[in-house]
């Protein structure tokens, strides 16, 4: 397991789970939140994120994780692993809140620096994860279905299986099929 790709939608885990695989195997993790946006919130344009991705993409270890959906193809067909982490929408927004609760006024460590999280953005954000619930699950679904034969593919349901999924690692763990 050399380039391993994680996607999820926003809450399922994927920034977590992404962390904990970096201190098993010692692969470099890199958040799409740190490409997406610039300190202080300043969102990049979509040519400069293609670009670090593909920049990413292009190295020889990577844990990656999340979205930028317009690089997944280049991004699928280099790596060894595929988790696509899939939660109900409930559990996510519990999270979203709960972590923007918890981290007020502080950055995640999966964002830039100067972008801490904030009270006021998560309506907003909110809405984009009710809109986008069925779309970005198709979405994901799609790219699983289509992943190339050289691209194992895992996909996490519950806290148990990501457990399971985490005290293996290294292993050959067992794939777990996409619904």
């Amino acid at each position: 397991m050399q380039r391993v790709m994680i996607i999820g939608q926003p809450g399922s885990g994927k920034s977590t789970l992404a962390r904990e695989m970096g201190k098993h195997t010692g692969l470099p993790v890199i958040h799409i939140d740190t490409i997406y946006w610039r300190p202080g919130w300043i969102e990049r344009n979509p040519d400069e994120k293609t670009r670090l991705c593909r920049e990413v993409e292009a190295r020889d270890q990577w844990i990656f994780e999340g979205g930028h959906s317009a690089t997944w193809g280049n991004r699928i067909a280099r790596a060894d692993l595929l988790i696509w982490i899939d939660r109900s929408s409930v559990l996510r927004f519990w999270r979203v809140l709960l972590r923007t609760l918890t981290q007020r006024g502080r950055p995640r460590p999966d964002l830039p620096e100067n972008c801490p999280e904030q009270l006021g953005n998560l309506p907003e954000f909110f809405k984009f994860m009710w809109a986008t619930r069925k779309s970005a699950r198709a979405k994901m679904k799609q790219l699983v279905a289509t992943a190339p034969s050289t691209c194992r593919v895992i996909c996490l349901r519950s806290n148990r299986q990501i457990q399971l999924f985490l005290s293996n690692v290294g292993e050959e763990a067992p794939s777990v099929e996409p619904p």
